[in-house]
């Protein structure tokens, strides 16, 4: 079984994100989101999608949009660094992909499609991963971090936004 990522083995302002991600199998925990996301937002309408709880804040299929869409930019973080590549990989303006994706334009049923389809294959990846590629080190967002850590930070990632959506949306 994958160990916590420890102190020294991330950025630091991604602690918050590792430490919401509870004990045990992170495969095991990568998969139960699929479900609890499926749970919290597949009844939802297409008018609750585009509630924003303040002014300024982003809709719930803006949420959701995001979720996914820094998925995708942590596991070809993850990708590239298990694969032994040092190459500093750059941060990423999430405002400015949420202002430029209109997620608002999709349907939930597709959000939650692409959600689920990004998470088989960050899913598919980290299955084929050995002891020696989780421990590769390399540079992200700003420091140094392991493939391990990057798999907690996607976990960690949606628990923080579910937590935000049962809070604020529903």
């Amino acid at each position: 079984m994958l160990s916590r990522p420890q102190a020294g083995e991330f950025p630091v302002h991604f602690q918050p994100y590792i430490a919401l991600v509870p004990d045990g199998d992170i495969v095991h925990v990568l998969k139960e989101q699929i479900e609890q996301v499926y749970e919290r937002l597949a009844s939802v309408t297409e008018e609750q999608g585009l509630y924003r709880y303040a002014e300024g804040k982003w809709s719930l299929k803006e949420v959701l949009g995001h979720m996914t869409d820094t998925e995708r930019i942590m596991s070809y973080r993850l990708l590239r660094i298990a694969r032994g590549d040092v190459t500093p990989l750059p941060s990423f303006e999430e405002q400015l992909f949420v202002s430029n994706a209109n997620f608002d334009r999709f349907t939930m049923k597709e959000l939650l499609e692409d959600f689920n389809a990004v998470r088989a294959a960050t899913l598919s990846l980290i299955r084929g991963l050995d002891e020696t590629a989780w421990q590769r080190m390399g540079h992200y967002g700003g420091g140094e971090g392991s493939a391990r850590s990057l798999g907690y930070i996607v976990a960690g990632h949606a628990i923080h936004h579910l937590n935000i959506i049962a809070e604020r949306y529903l």
